[in-house]
């Protein structure tokens, strides 16, 4: 089974072609700013980044043939995880969708318009960041009117769930783990026998803060700046996602450059990078009264963990409470094609977007 997995960021989409779990081409194409400034917004560069694919596969002499596209799942609707076909309702949705405005929505867009043209092909996402398996307690905050919701990594989470189950004999519906992604963002979940019954909205302000998202914040100071009439909505938003964390106390998301800084004797950058691990861990052992207390494994994932720095640091204040493990990597071109993969051997079945579990 021949497979197309597309991975769109911000600036770069990751491409990557699978004969089954084999790896035949992994292409990351970088877009420099001057290309994506003709673009008002990321929606409009879809014929732009679907055109460089082709051409990379031609280039690479891959014929535009495939079993089944699958693209990094959009901020559309929240859905239970899983893989689904990509339909016209989704699209329509994802083209909809104001708030949430990420190149991830590229994704399944590009898989659609590639498969529809190769018969027999299958246009599917697997486990966007809106994958949405609360608890109701989860979504009830301090405000009727503002109602708790999860954007999180959990492609990567889910799949490093299964492997790590896989690994010790068991399944991903049978333990319970807290997952932990370090990347960009942190995002942080409780599994439940194989539901994400507690996670944080991750890309919107909410947990710890982390190379370059500020996490939650004090509230009534927040407020305060809003009406301070010295920032505009765009520029505060800017700070919550894309601005904050250690590039605004730091003025880098690089954490290697940090650790650097570190090893040459900086303070600051050691204590503000310490503080993001300690709300770190803090954020992780409250998972743990979400599954009060019955919790089989504390998973670390992500391109942090390559950190021995991150990883013992994280070590000292959570490994009471379980075994950890960690995962380097964000392993998400793997994920997305071995969900396909799972797909096509009639392993998964995949879920309807128009009239399946939709929240």
């Amino acid at each position: 089974m021949r497979i197309l997995a597309i991975n769109p960021g911000s600036t770069s989409t990751k491409i990557a072609v699978y004969d089954d779990e084999n790896v035949v081409m992994t292409r990351n194409i970088a877009h420099r700013a001057e290309d994506l400034k003709q673009f008002k917004e990321g929606m409009d560069q879809f014929e732009f980044r679907k055109q460089l694919i082709v051409d990379e596969l031609l280039a690479a002499g891959i014929p535009v043939r495939f079993d089944a596209v699958i693209g990094r799942g959009g901020l559309a609707r929240p859905v239970e995880g899983g893989v689904y076909k990509v339909t016209e309702k989704m699209l329509d949705d994802i083209r909809q969708m104001k708030d949430h405005r990420h190149a991830c929505n590229l994704g399944s867009m590009i898989a659609y318009e590639l498969a529809k043209d190769i018969p027999g092909c299958l246009s599917l996402m697997a486990d966007p960041g809106s994958v949405d398996e609360l608890l109701p307690e989860v979504r009830i905050s301090g405000w009727p009117e503002l109602e708790r919701i999860c954007i999180w990594h959990a492609l990567n989470q889910r799949a490093i769930a299964r492997r790590f189950a896989k690994e010790h004999n068991t399944s991903y519906d049978k333990v319970n783990l807290i997952m932990c992604h370090l990347g960009g963002g942190i995002s942080i979940a409780a599994h439940r026998q194989g539901k994400a019954v507690d996670a944080n909205n991750a890309l919107d302000g909410e947990g710890p803060f982390s190379p370059e998202r500020s996490g939650s914040l004090p509230v009534a100071a927040l407020i305060k700046m809003c009406f301070s009439g010295q920032y505009t909505q765009e520029e505060l938003l800017k700070r919550v996602a894309g601005k904050g964390g250690l590039t605004a106390h730091l003025g880098t998301n690089d954490v290697r450059a940090v650790l650097q800084r570190i090893a040459d004797g900086d303070e600051k950058a050691e204590l503000v990078l310490n503080a993001m691990l300690f709300h770190t861990a803090k954020a992780i052992a409250a998972e743990g009264a979400v599954l009060c207390g019955k919790v089989d494994a504390i998973i670390l994932t992500g391109g942090l963990v390559y950190s021995d720095y991150i990883v013992e640091k994280l070590r000292e204040r959570i490994e009471y409470l379980a075994p950890v493990y960690c995962y380097p990597g964000e392993n998400e071109m793997e994920a997305l094609a071995m969900n396909a993969l799972a797909v096509l051997r009639g392993e998964f079945t995949t879920k309807d977007y128009d009239q399946g579990t939709t929240l």
